[in-house]
């Protein structure tokens, strides 16, 4: 049985952070939505999450850490990467 590759919705607010949401891992848990400070998420109809303010977002990622599922993912081009 061949896996389909999940789609993201994604989301882009003019100061370049990416909001990508993979609905079919969301489970509608809701965490990603009660940590974010700004907003940004909210559960729809769907019981799924939804990028409802993307404008607003911080880029600070906590929904991204939170995130029991995977199925939610920040770009930031801001945030420097961490070299090792």
């Amino acid at each position: 049985m061949k896996k389909s590759n999940p789609n993201p919705v994604v989301q882009t607010a003019k100061t370049g952070i990416e909001i990508s949401i993979i609905k079919e891992f969301c489970k509608g848990c809701g965490i990603c939505v009660e940590f974010c400070p700004k907003d940004v998420l909210a559960l729809g109809s769907d019981l799924k999450t939804n990028c409802i303010n993307i404008e607003a977002c911080n880029g600070d990622a906590l929904c991204e850490l939170r995130c029991p599922d995977f199925a939610i993912f920040v770009k930031n081009p801001k945030k420097k990467a961490i070299k090792k």
